[in-house]
């Protein structure tokens, strides 16, 4: 059990207020870790699978983006882009006096990193990990449908009906996409699960606007979302890392590692998308190695 302090808060943020927790203290030569969840509809919580984390002196900030977990959730649709997150992760840099950090972003928390530091500023970045997370939304679809074909016959049919008429209420697609789900991003929460990955986030609205229906119907305000040709414009230490049954399939890790000039690549061998809850050993070891390296 961690006896790390632990301090919440909220930022304002436009007429919304922005969730952010803080976990641990600061401590000299070891910049903070800043830490974004994905989704978009997901939240910080488990990233509090990390907490104890912070007992090695690190201090850990994560945060709710606006339209999930306990932060404001917009009415107005218009909020709910890549260009809002970006500034709201601006905000919370200048809130909180994160002048100096290191950045971790998980699946869309990865495609937010990658959208800020090819379209805005770099300084005062140590370094960023890429967790699970693709460049093109094109590729990542692409790369789905080719998940979804190792799947059973009537899972693949269900899946494939849905898509044709529309309708992604029916019992037996719902069925479906849980098993494509369990297989290659993480099981539906039991009572046996972690606390935090029980914890409902408040982010299914948001997830709907931003990205759609599920993983491979990616018709929301996220659709048209590519930065590979602005990659080679990330001059911070990038680590890439996924897992070999992972939604983010080793050719959507290898097309973003391929494009950033000095990137390194780390394959967890037997994760989904989230190693931090299929190999927390190894994960911790993969980022406390790379960000001591990056102090």
């Amino acid at each position: 059990m961690s006896l790390v302090k632990i301090e919440e808060g909220y930022m304002p943020f436009h007429e919304f207020k922005t969730y952010y927790r803080i976990v641990g203290e600061r401590t000299p030569g070891k910049a903070p870790l800043l830490l974004i969840h994905g989704g978009p509809g997901s939240s910080h919580n488990y990233f509090e699978l990390l907490d104890d984390y912070a007992d090695t002196g690190r201090q850990l900030i994560m945060y709710d983006q606006v339209g999930c977990g306990l932060s404001s959730q917009p009415e107005d649709e218009k909020w709910y882009v890549k260009e809002t997150w970006a500034e709201e992760l601006i905000a919370l840099r200048q809130y909180l006096h994160l002048d100096d950090i290191h950045m971790l972003g998980q699946s869309w928390g990865g495609m937010l990193e990658m959208f800020y530091l090819t379209h805005y500023d770099q300084t005062g970045i140590r370094s960023v990990m890429i967790d699970g997370s693709p460049a093109s939304i094109k590729l990542w679809t692409q790369e789905q449908h080719r998940l979804i074909q190792y799947l059973s016959y009537e899972d693949r049919q269900a899946i494939a009906e849905a898509e044709r008429t529309g309708d992604f209420t029916g019992a037996q697609y719902l069925a479906a996409n849980e098993r494509y789900m369990a297989a290659y991003c993480w099981d539906t929460p039991t009572a046996d699960s972690p606390e935090p990955m029980r914890r409902p986030t408040h982010g299914q609205r948001a997830s709907y606007i931003a990205e759609g229906p599920n993983e491979f119907t990616e018709n929301g305000t996220l659709s048209d979302y590519d930065v590979t040709d602005d990659l080679h414009k990330i001059h911070v230490p990038t680590l890439v890392t996924n897992g070999t049954d992972d939604l983010c399939t080793p050719l959507i890790a290898k097309s973003v590692y391929d494009h950033i000039p000095g990137a390194k690549w780390h394959l967890f061998a037997n994760s989904r998308h989230l190693a931090l809850l299929d190999q927390p050993a190894e994960f911790r070891q993969v980022l406390d190695d790379w960000l001591t390296a990056n102090d």
